[in-house]
């Protein structure tokens, strides 16, 4: 090859060289983002999607016109469909319109809560989309207006009060779109249903029931307090009955106690007068015994012996022959007389 050929191969390389260093640029991704390479052409590497994700919060510098760069938010993203233009995320009404399965027309307000799985970010690029509102608009959006609109038109009417069955379907709504959507890299965290709205006169025979049953419920509850009271008033009389018959039951119980107490105090009194008597039944028995025996008119004589010693003994004769009469005669005015006739001898 000639020395000419050569220079001019060598400048021209040179040239290229030169230009792809001006042509490298940074590529940045932010603290929430992870970036995806997609290399159009390289003589050193295999053209297509990179499979290595970019971390966040970095930057990398590579040509700009062979490579393509991408990046995709992986923080927690809401979407907000509500009745209300100015607070959920499109500036018009978004709320689910739909009828619960008794028939009645209902729109709900919801909130679906997702983020990107950054370890997909390269199949989302190559099979969904290059960016996280086609993501949301595309798909988020698309499947959970409709999973969320058919499993709480699985409810009835009265079913939308019960905030555990609004719960339930909630988490239902979530494992569905969990199912559906895991597999290309989204991850639905809650489904949260807010405000929810009836057919206007439907609402208002709705609310005209409420009140009906909040009085229905308070008088309920007056009655049931008034019951109450009457059981408690009951209850403070009843304690109150008891509380006399157990005084009396222990008076009776006490006077019982006395009685049996005497009753047996006597008849040992009883038993001993019965015994005292017994015994004395006996002595005398025993005497009459003793008098009847021979020694007995013995024992009689030497008693009133003892009986006249020291005493004065006067004969009066009675009689017929000329003795005195016991029925005329004063016994003291006789006595008297042998008294002083006494006195006289000493």
């Amino acid at each position: 090859m000639k020395p000419n050929r050569i220079f001019t191969i060598i400048v021209i390389i040179a040239a290229l060289t030169a230009l792809l260093l001006v042509l490298v640029a940074p590529h940045s991704t932010k603290p929430t983002e992870v970036g995806v390479r997609v290399i159009k052409w390289s003589p050193f590497e295999k053209q297509g999607v990179v499979q290595d994700v970019y971390a966040p919060g970095a930057t990398y510098f590579f040509p700009l016109i062979i490579n393509e760069w991408h990046t995709f938010d992986t923080k927690l993203q809401n979407i907000e469909m509500s009745v209300a233009p100015d607070t959920g995320s499109r500036k018009q009404r978004d709320d689910l319109l739909f009828k619960t399965i008794d028939g009645n027309d209902i729109s709900l307000d919801v909130i679906i809560a997702y983020r990107v799985d950054p370890r997909m970010t390269p199949y989302i690029l190559i099979n969904i989309a290059d960016n996280n509102k086609d993501i949301e608009e595309n798909v988020v959006r698309t499947l959970a207006r409709n999973i969320t609109r058919d499993l709480f038109g699985e409810l009835t009417t009265e079913d939308f009060y019960n905030a555990d069955k609004r719960t339930q379907k909630s988490e239902d709504a979530k494992a569905v779109l969990n199912k559906l959507l895991n597999p290309y890299g989204v991850i639905i965290e809650s489904v949260l249903p807010k405000d929810y709205r009836f057919n206007p006169a439907y609402q208002q025979a709705i609310e005209d029931k409420k009140v009906a049953d909040q009085v229905a419920e308070r008088y309920k509850s007056e009655a049931n307090a008034t019951v109450e009271e009457y059981r408690q008033r009951m209850a403070e009389a009843q304690g109150e009955v008891n509380k006399l018959v157990a005084d009396i039951d222990g008076e009776f119980e006490k006077a019982r106690i006395g009685a049996d107490a005497y009753y047996e105090q006597q008849g040992k009194i009883a038993k001993a007068i019965e015994a005292e008597g017994m015994a004395e039944a006996k002595g005398i028995e025993k005497m009459v015994q003793a008098l009847n025996s021979a020694g007995g008119d013995t024992m009689v004589k030497m008693k009133i012996a003892e009986a006249l010693v020291g005493k004065s003994i006067y004969l009066l004769p009675f009689g017929d022959s000329g003795g005195l009469d016991i029925k005329t005669t004063d016994v003291n005015e006789l006595l008297k007389v042998y008294g002083a006739r006494g006195l006289a001898e000493q």
